[in-house]
């Protein structure tokens, strides 16, 4: 499988389109702020990853499918394809979909009809699109509907699917990590002796993919798919299995037909709480075994937070940005490493140069849904 990637698209809290992402997180600006969309008197925690699209002190419905038009309107642009996109099918990973709307509906009667539950009413209406299908698969949601687009046009269903992940923090969710972090983090420490939790963060993403032997009239060939492992284990419902996390990447691997000692990047998932990064880097340990040390490993969660369904293709964007420039984000607020990461070559602090010829990107969500995908450069 080598699936052209021709358009790319993303808004985030540390910028509103995938250019001003990337450079945000290389120059390691984060997007951290004081908790504007709650009361931050109920909680502990008073920091979010927020996207700042609200009129001061109200918040309003309707803002995660405002994302989504967002990054897929920029991805569609980025290929060339324009506005039109009734014969493009877009398939949306995402983990709470409207679920932030419900809740003003139900609390405030905020005005929000059922039909805006999905996202398929404001895509036909944004773009015209015929074929939507959203994929509810917690924080590996988007990198599930990268196979299925994938899938889609292997088996000639289609030759152009537009795959987006997206996710606004909602007001239950924030409350239930409130709950379970008494004693809040005040930065994202991904693979830190410190870290205690992660942050919840805004954001959407969105790739267009080509069938291989497609031609195309304009757009950016960013990359191609080489392929994407998938899992799910379901033997707990938060905790990750090492062993499902671990199949995870190997299927990847058998998919693309690399090895491990291929790969020059490693996206990690790096959720920077003390169960899911001590999993995922001994998993990548298991995996790798002597070719651990080959590949540079960075993270963008401390600079945009958790972004639950649309981490996974946040990820992603991100990766073909540095394919494409030789610049790596740094794992930012990373003091000390965990002993498990000790060797290896985690970006620290400051922006690196690296080569990226062929990369894993990692996505890993609660109920045992993991996927890694296996992404190579232009």
């Amino acid at each position: 499988m080598r699936v052209p990637i021709i358009g790319v698209g993303a808004v985030a809290s540390v910028g509103r389109d995938a250019d001003e992402i990337f450079a945000g997180l290389c120059a390691g600006r984060g997007g951290l702020g004081p908790m504007r969309g709650f009361d931050s008197g109920l909680y502990n925690g008073k920091q979010l990853f927020e996207i700042d699209d609200r009129p001061e002190g109200a918040d309003r419905t309707l803002r995660a499918t405002g994302f989504l038009l967002d990054a897929v309107g920029q991805a569609a642009a980025d290929a060339g394809l324009g506005d039109d996109l009734s014969g493009v099918p877009v398939l949306v990973g995402t983990g709470l979909r409207e679920l932030r709307s419900a809740e003003l509906w139900w609390r405030d009667g905020a005005p929000f009809g059922v039909d805006r539950l999905h996202f398929g009413t404001a895509l036909r209406e944004r773009f015209g699109t015929a074929d939507t299908l959203t994929v509810s698969n917690a924080c590996s949601a988007s990198l599930y509907t990268l196979a299925l687009g994938a899938d889609l046009l292997a088996m000639g269903e289609a030759d152009t699917v537009i795959v987006a992940g997206v996710d606004s923090i909602t007001e239950s969710m924030h409350g239930l990590a409130d709950r379970v972090q008494p004693n809040p983090p005040t930065a994202l420490r991904t693979l830190d002796v410190n870290r205690r939790g992660t942050i919840l963060g805004d954001g959407a993403a969105a790739v267009v993919l080509r069938g291989e032997h497609v031609k195309w009239p304009g757009g950016r060939l960013w990359g191609r798919l080489r392929g994407v492992g998938m899992t799910c284990d379901a033997k707990h419902p938060t905790a990750p299995d090492p062993e499902q996390v671990a199949e995870a990447m190997r299927q990847a691997h058998r998919l693309a037909g690399t090895r491990p000692e291929d790969i020059d990047m490693v996206m990690l998932h790096g959720t920077g709480t003390p169960l899911n990064d001590l999993v995922e880097i001994t998993a990548y340990g298991e995996v790798f075994g002597e070719a651990a040390g080959g590949p540079v490993l960075t993270g963008i969660k401390p600079m945009t937070g958790h972004t639950s369904g649309s981490a996974g293709l946040m990820s992603l964007v991100t990766t073909l940005q540095t394919m494409a420039t030789g610049k790596v984000p740094p794992l930012v607020n990373l003091d000390e490493p965990i002993e498990e990461a000790a060797g290896l070559r985690l970006v620290r602090a400051q922006e690196a140069k690296h080569e990226v010829a062929l990369a894993q990107v990692h996505g890993f969500g609660f109920g045992g849904v993991n996927a890694v995908a296996i992404v190579e450069g232009s």
